[in-house]
């Protein structure tokens, strides 16, 4: 399982994994439950590989604030109040310490911390992030 597979669908909660693309649809499965539905080019889709997430000096793909998540809890689920914005913020500077606190609200917060607990539940490879990562600073080097 891919991050670039990933996809996030308006109005639809959780995480999707694209399976098959046809001329008008997407075939996707549900990383919670493993339901298969189509998806129509009029619904609004993000992937997980597009988003990023805003820091004072740049943006931040959001495969390296999950990486960050994972190394700060070792690979398990956290378990931060998804409740209480206070905590939130605070954990989410521990993770990112330099995210804009203007343009970051509590509740892209609490929805990064839920997906990767969806992909935590659902065996995600975060080691595979790094390797992606590493592969993209050589590029940038060369």
């Amino acid at each position: 399982m891919k991050i670039e597979k990933i996809v996030s669908i308006a109005g639809k909660p959780g995480l999707f994994l694209v399976l098959s693309q046809g001329k008008n649809s997407l075939i996707v499965e549900s990383l919670a439950d493993k339901k298969r539905l189509p998806i129509t080019n009029l619904q609004n889709i993000s992937a997980l590989s597009d988003i990023a997430i805003y820091t004072y000096e740049e943006e931040v793909p959001l495969r390296e604030v999950f990486y960050s998540i994972y190394k700060k809890e070792n690979g398990a689920k956290t378990n931060v109040k998804i409740t209480d914005k206070e905590e939130l913020t605070s954990y989410f500077s521990e993770v990112l310490p330099n995210f804009d606190e203007e343009r970051v609200y509590p509740s892209n917060i609490k929805k990064v911390v839920q997906w990767y607990n969806l992909l935590v539940d659902a065996g995600f490879d975060f080691e595979s992030v790094k390797e992606v990562e590493e592969e993209n600073k050589e590029e940038g080097e060369s």
